[in-house]
């Protein structure tokens, strides 16, 4: 029986889907895909490669071992909420201190895989912010990729897309000779993302294949040829495994390698760091061609291309009116938009931003961020509304020297016990009950109460029930930002 383990690399902030994909909830955790799925980008990506062991093609079973998905220290909690929602999926999570790329978390996962495995198990490695229309197609050619390793301890097998245009975004896969038993072919070379005109010549040569940043290999292969390219990252990332800690939240292992070994990593994807210097050398890498719909919604206008459309051929999500209008993609979050006589336009509306842009320049979206990072500006990186381990705020108004949220506590939650030493706030339940910490006082307020919070004071917010708990918060002072939080003492290990 064959044991394979699905890696899901769940970093990245998917700038080009601003306004609603930001560092702070990037687009894996959003719901983008289309044809009526509640799923994020995430959870498809984790559903999607647990069943791949129950329509095994003859020649041995799959043992699917527990998921491992590799995902930023900050983004842990929303990986938790969305796990929950899943049935009967196993899994740990690697939590990065930092972003270090693709080849450090590939590497993590392929140390962890061989510490807590008897076996050299064959991983499979997803990016979580991708989609596939086609899960029959899909699971045959993972299988076919599967098969591929089996028995080999050198090869690499790689998912290549048939490419539907010229598309200069992507980088391809050069494939040559005949198709094997397993229906792989020979990888001769990778190119990086191509010109127009050399975009055009590789389509229609047929040999041409878009690389998804799909891979199946064994643990032991990665980290054999991640020491024979690139030793500096096999080194380092060594360094910080070995100075991991472990614990755990709901019944899910939480490993963190260590936080300063980490930092010393260098930055480097999986296909720069080792696949593209595979071709020619010991490690042979076959690629099986996928023919199912795939896309890795970079930018609006694959979001538009994946959605369905109406008989004009717009996208339109939320509270939308159209009038004479065809090829748009259009999407509200807070309120009614309306748009007349437009032609290829992409409208994103959240509640704290608005992006117009034509559809053919929806990849230059990032250079808007980009803006807003030279600026400081929080809405670069946040949104109004902000996750957060213990439930959510969203930041209603603001002006000088105040600004008032409206917070939310999940049943059984607790805020830090924290400070400020530049603002005041005023707290007032309007859901639920409150357990509240203001110096040396613990109170319980209901409904229509209230308290003060002098600066400097230490507090803590609780919700003792079980029904979610919202306050009204008013901050008042002469510096409001997020950074003004000294934590004390806190359940989810930020102090």
């Amino acid at each position: 029986m064959t044991l394979v383990t699905p890696v899901i690399l769940c970093g990245g902030s998917g700038t080009r889907l601003w306004p609603l994909s930001r560092a702070g909830f990037p687009k894996q955790f959003l719901v983008l895909s289309g044809g009526g799925s509640n799923q994020s980008l995430f959870q498809e990506a984790v559903a999607r490669v647990n069943i791949i062991a129950k329509s095994k093609e003859p020649g041995g079973e799959i043992d699917l071992g527990s998921t491992i998905i590799v995902t930023n220290e900050e983004h842990r909690f929303l990986v938790l909420d969305q796990l929950r929602e899943l049935e009967s999926i196993s899994a740990t999570l690697l939590l990065e201190p930092v972003g270090r790329n693709t080849a450090p978390a590939l590497s993590l996962a392929a140390l962890y895989a061989i510490q807590t495995s008897e076996d050299d198990p064959i991983l499979v490695i997803t990016p979580a912010d991708q989609t596939i229309q086609n899960q029959v197609a899909f699971t045959k050619a993972l299988q076919d990729c599967i098969q591929v390793i089996e028995g080999n301890q050198v090869v690499i097998a790689i998912l290549g897309i048939k490419p539907t245009s010229a598309e200069t975004g992507y980088g391809y896969i050069k494939r040559f000779g005949l198709k094997d038993s397993h229906n792989a072919y020979t990888v001769e070379r990778f190119v990086e993302k191509p010109d127009t005109n050399t975009a055009q010549t590789y389509l229609e040569d047929g040999n041409y294949l878009w690389n998804a940043g799909i891979f199946v290999l064994r643990a032991s292969t990665w980290l054999a040829a991640l020491q024979e390219f690139r030793l500096d990252i096999f080194e380092t990332s060594q360094k910080a495994w070995q100075a991991n800690s472990e614990d755990s939240a709901s019944s899910i292992r939480l490993v963190r390698p260590g936080r300063d070994e980490f930092k010393n990593i260098p930055s480097e994807s999986i296909d720069y760091a080792v696949i593209e210097r595979c071709p020619g050398s010991q490690f042979l890498v076959k690629v099986v061609e996928l023919d199912a719909g795939w896309n890795d919604l970079g930018a609006w206008e694959a979001v538009w291309q994946v959605g369905n459309k109406d008989e004009g051929k717009n996208v339109v999500s939320g509270d939308v009116v159209l009038s004479d209008s065809k090829n748009c993609l259009v999407y509200s979050s807070s309120r009614l938009v309306g748009a007349v006589g437009l032609e290829s336009i992409v409208i994103i509306e959240t509640s704290d931003a608005l992006l117009v842009a034509d559809k053919s320049k929806s990849q230059d979206v990032k250079n808007i961020v980009a803006q807003l990072g030279t600026k400081n500006d929080e809405l670069k990186d946040l949104h109004r509304k902000v996750s957060r381990p213990w439930g959510w705020y969203d930041s209603i108004d603001q002006g000088e020297n105040f600004k008032v949220k409206r917070i939310q506590v999940k049943p059984g939650a607790s805020l830090s016990l924290q400070k400020h030493h530049h603002r005041a706030e005023h707290w007032v339940v309007v859901k639920g009950v409150a357990e509240i910490t203001n110096g040396d006082q613990v109170i319980t307020l209901k409904e229509n109460q209230s308290t003060y919070i002098p600066k400097g004071q230490t507090h803590r917010l609780t919700n003792p029930g079980g029904t979610p708990l919202e306050i009204i918060e008013v901050q008042s002072g002469e510096y409001l930002g997020e950074d003004d939080i000294i934590r004390i003492e806190d359940t989810y290990g930020r102090s």
